[in-house]
């Protein structure tokens, strides 16, 4: 089956990865990350159990290993003497970088700020690394997505640095901002915010300061609810959860592709995101969440659902 337009055509490939048929397998709430190792590799979490998981590029499980996390939701891969991944777990609080075999190396602290002193909740969703490699320092950004909406700056050694929570710009209070992503595909590097439940992406530089917002704008309503990102050379790839859809953006942020969207499932679908997989519909998305791209410009999508669904749109042109 094929998916997207003229100039960004895949191939649908349901259910891409293969995990163990096990009953937490089937039963298990699937709300997570994903991420692809320079090897090709593309590594998860499994929907039941707290591991992480690995796929090797036929969607085959080559690995997996136990961690202290409960839910992997964000997922971001660094490289820097090796790989790392760097874990962001909703449900308990924890931000942990680990390597490749799970083997714990930093945590980031819940920062001492007065929205959490004054009983702010705290539930971090995603990190994103200015690495040394594309010109950082190394600075750690974590967003609280699903607490207190804020963004919070660490430098390399995970010292707290100061936070945003959108009042400083244009574009308004953040609610939900649900992941974040360094481009660095321009020669001034800057930050992409999923300001998901504004329906917009917020653009910053990487010291805090607000540069635009899009995809709200009168007239060009063309964003539902961005919730994660991808880069692949010059474009920008946004996985839309209740837009149920990939939205494939170029570097002067505008929209290219839509693609496998299915508008309205979010509310023309009882219990969604969670609905019977014999309902899932091949070619067209429930609930787009974890998001990542390889060097061939394959996107493999890992929806938020019970029981798990990873996607790859393997490029075709």
């Amino acid at each position: 089956m094929q998916v997207g337009n003229h100039s960004h055509n895949y191939s649908w490939n349901e259910k891409w990865a293969t995990v163990p048929d096990t009953e937490s397998a089937r039963e298990g709430w699937a709300h997570h990350g994903i991420v692809v190792s320079k090897t090709g590799n593309i590594v998860s979490f499994h929907q039941g159990e707290p591991k992480v998981v690995t796929f090797d590029p036929d969607g085959v499980m080559v690995d997996s290993w136990d961690t202290t996390v409960e839910n992997a939701h964000g997922m971001t891969l660094v490289e820097e003497d090796q790989e790392y991944i760097w874990l962001a777990d909703n449900l308990t609080g924890q931000v942990v970088k680990t390597t490749l075999n799970g083997t714990v190396v930093m945590t980031i602290e819940q920062p001492d700020t007065e929205i959490y002193r004054s009983g702010g909740k705290y539930a971090p969703t995603e990190v994103a690394v200015f690495e040394e490699k594309n010109g950082g320092n190394g600075e750690i950004i974590v967003t609280d997505g699903y607490g207190s909406s804020c963004i919070h700056y660490y430098d390399k050694n995970g010292k707290y640095e100061g936070s945003i929570d959108g009042s400083e710009g244009d574009g308004g209070r953040l609610a939900t901002p649900h992941g974040i992503w360094v481009d660095t595909r321009k020669p001034v590097p800057e930050l992409y915010i999923a300001d998901r439940s504004n329906g917009q992406i917020q653009v910053y530089d990487l010291s805090g300061n607000f540069k635009r917002a899009f995809g709200t704008a009168p007239g060009a309503n063309w964003l539902h609810s961005p919730s994660g990102f991808a880069g692949w050379n010059e474009y920008l790839i946004v996985a839309e959860l209740r837009g149920s859809r990939v939205t494939i953006l170029d570097e002067n942020d505008e929209l290219v592709a839509y693609v496998g969207e299915n508008t309205g499932a979010f509310v023309f679908n009882e219990g969604w995101p969670n609905v019977p997989h014999e309902t899932l519909i091949p070619g067209k998305f429930n609930s787009p969440h974890g998001i990542t791209a390889d060097v061939e410009g394959n996107i493999f999508v890992a929806e938020w659902l019970i029981g798990g669904r990873i996607n790859k749109l393997e490029r075709t042109t």
